[in-house]
């Protein structure tokens, strides 16, 4: 049945066929359908059940991958680059490039993925800056919902419901995620959500999953405290771990000198800390309480600040997330799978490291924990329960994040003085204090971090832009693929902001493949630049925009469809590049093509991927997504979440230092941009 299901896994025609009213699927894909549902009929799986039966990343033909990268870049050169790199791409492709592939196509063979431990490893594992910024990512609250303002009550319903999701990790009670309810995706990142951390090291750091933890660590006005989540093997309940929370709100103690700055380790440059973490941290009181921190289920961070929405005052929404991505930097310990972050009046977020998971167990998690509560407060919930998504919505991190809101606003709630419901079983155990020894050498190796950090963070520009005038649902009225086009209003954006076209990368995934992890679609094409041109060109019409801007969504969806069938152009270049780097052969066309910078660099955030929350009776329960740091010092990083029919959040991204951006004005070019396209549609329309 394995072999069988792995078979019927390879076939990705259905991919390709359109979707939608009055479109009607293939006779091969109609049989395939009936003989994948036939197998899988009477099946319970859990979540690892279809692990063995996915099929293994399939390595592209070089030419093919050759033909679509030449294609990729015809937009962003003049004839006269173009004509010099399709030269370098023929002498590669005649030359070393055979030999490269060929090595590549052995490992494809005997490796479960060809990418992905090469992924993990030179990507992020290997780099040697700082991960604070330039790595983690953040997710946000439902920022329109509040419901409560009691610090200790919002940390321990969050708290309990995250335990809630390990265990049904552990148990392997989770459903896998099915794509049109039928096929797999591949469910292996779920392992180190919990009880995880990067260890530094000197040249290449390493992911860490230890066993199974009861505790977690606290942080709180420059003090590290481990607070037990379990009493004679049994969970604590919410109210049980709100006492814990307001025990350590009331601990009136000082930190120890050193303590207070203790996370900016983790925050600067990797090669100081795993030499400091050699010297200062091996044995003694230093090396039990980091161990703590890293066998920790995760970090919990007690904010001594609020932050709230105000329609009437953008900057709040701002400096939310610019709580979420760095903190104060070192106010976080950013080595950790992911830290859960709670304001002073309740507002919550999330902080996660980036090497051991894509980013959307963590938003799956968070909604779980946030709608919890929403049943207590007259909230309504969808009657059935399960995952819902659209196959082009691939993230892992968003399981983990969506899974905490749901529990934590619709199951846990609170009463009407906003403490945690339910009855104390017990005298919870009392949270104890971690103690450091930190001698002047290891204080100034903390110093000297926080620098790192502090310069890195001050040079952020940060914007959240929340779009009301209209959503998905006039997109889907357009027949037109909301990722699609919002991509496109993207590329109207940069064009009008920099004046040229630029290398876009958006983030897809691989995970209808065994252990496959992302894939690069590229926005930017020659169907997107005419669009783009055409807008700008007042003789244009109407008509002839909008039959450009269709041509272009559906390059665009070409694009992300190969992507996730295995058809992409980034993942295998860069393996190649790898393989010449261990063969030590210089390769003048990979040296180009992997040392172009990603100036616009976006990712779409899902939402609704659990179905106990309707969103359409709930509108306050929508989420603002999270966001990540800009990828090259001169572009912009931009997160965008489709947050139910009739909004959208981008969070925007960029350095102050760079005197060609502006989050704040590029968030205004995307609002100009979807107005545009509005209008144009409605202008068409009466025509």
């Amino acid at each position: 049945m394995k072999y069988t299901l792995r078979t019927l896994f390879l076939y990705k025609g259905w991919m390709y066929e359109a979707r939608g009213k009055g479109r009607t699927m293939s006779v091969v894909s109609r049989l395939w359908f009936l003989a994948v549902k036939m197998m899988t009929k009477f099946s319970r799986p859990m979540l690892y059940s279809y692990q063995g039966s996915l099929p293994r990343l399939p390595l592209p033909a070089l030419d093919d991958t050759m033909k679509r990268y030449l294609r990729s870049v015809r937009p962003l050169m003049d004839d006269e680059n173009y004509e010099r790199m399709q030269n370098l791409a023929l002498e590669f492709q005649k030359g070393i490039g055979k030999k490269l592939q060929r090595y590549l196509l052995l490992k494809s063979w005997w490796a479960t993925n060809y990418v992905t431990d090469w992924w993990e490893e030179f990507v992020y594992l290997r780099g040697r800056s700082p991960i604070m910024v330039n790595s983690n990512f953040y997710g946000t609250d439902a920022i329109l919902l509040r419901p409560t303002r009691i610090q200790a009550a919002r940390a321990a319903n969050v708290t309990h419901a995250a335990f809630l999701f390990r265990r049904l990790v552990d148990r392997q009670q989770l459903q896998p995620i099915m794509v049109q309810n039928t096929v797999p995706l591949c469910s292996y990142q779920y392992e180190r959500t919990f009880n995880t951390s990067r260890v530094p090291g000197v040249q290449t750091d390493k992911i860490v999953h230890y066993g199974d933890s009861t505790h977690i660590t606290v942080y709180h006005a420059g003090r590290f405290f481990k607070m037990p989540c379990y009493y004679k093997g049994a969970l604590l309940t919410p109210r049980e771990l709100q006492i814990q929370f307001e025990r350590i709100l009331a601990d009136e103690s000082v930190p120890e000198k050193g303590e207070a700055y203790l996370g900016a380790l983790t925050a600067g440059e990797r090669k100081p800390w795993a030499e400091a973490r050699m010297r200062f941290f091996r044995k003694g009181v230093n090396a039990v309480s980091l161990d703590l921190i890293e066998r920790a289920a995760f970090v919990l961070v007690l904010e001594e600040e609020e932050c709230d929405y105000d329609e009437n005052d953008p900057s709040q929404l701002d400096k939310f997330g610019r709580t979420m991505l760095h903190g104060k930097g070192y106010d976080r310990w950013y080595d950790k799978s992911f830290n859960v972050i709670v304001m002073k009046n309740g507002k919550i977020g999330f902080n996660a490291e980036h090497s051991w998971a894509d980013a959307a167990i963590m938003s799956h998690l968070w909604e779980y924990v946030i709608t919890k509560d929403l049943i207590e407060e007259g909230y309504e919930r969808i009657p059935c329960c399960g995952l819902v998504q659209e196959w082009a919505d691939a993230p892992v991190m968003g399981h983990l994040w969506e899974f905490i809101m749901v529990e934590d606003i619709f199951e846990n709630g609170y009463d009407s003085d906003g403490n945690c419901t339910g009855k104390l079983t017990c005298d919870p155990p009392v949270p104890t204090r971690l103690k450091w020894e930190l001698n002047p050498e290891c204080i100034q190796v903390i110093d000297n971090s926080f620098k790192v950090a502090e310069a890195l963070l001050n040079d952020v520009d940060l914007r959240l832009y929340m779009h009301t005038l209209y959503g998905k649902g006039l997109m889907k009225k357009c027949r037109l693929s909301p990722d699609a086009y919002i991509q496109m209003a993207l590329q109207l954006a940069y064009f009008r902001d920099a004046g040229k076209f630029n290398l876009t990368y958006e983030a897809s995934m691989t995970r209808l493949f065994r252990d496959g992890r992302t894939e690069t679609v590229r926005p930017c094409t020659i169907e997107s630049a005419a669009w783009v041109k055409a807008m700008e060109d007042k003789s244009s019409t109407d008509e002839d925009c909008v039959a450009l801007l269709r041509k272009a969504c559906g390059q665009h969806q070409r694009g992300y469809q190969d992507a996730m069938c295995g058809k992409g152009i980034d993942r295998h270049l860069f393996c190649l590049y790898v393989i010449s780097k261990y063969l030590e052969v210089d390769s003048p066309f990979l040296n180009e093509v992997l040392s172009e910078p990603w100036r616009l660099s976006t990712s779409q955030t899902p939402h609704g991927q659990t179905n106990r929350m309707d969103l359409t009776k709930n509108p306050d329960c929508i989420s603002a997504g999270g966001g990540f740091g800009p990828v090259a010092d001169d572009g912009y990083g931009v997160s965008y979440i489709i947050a139910g029919e009739d909004t959208l959040f981008f969070h925007i991204s960029s350095k102050k230092s760079s005197p060609v951006t502006d989050s704040k004005r590029f968030a205004r070019q995307i609002e100009k941009a979807l107005l545009d396209m509005k209008n144009l549609f409605e202008s068409a329309q009466k025509k």
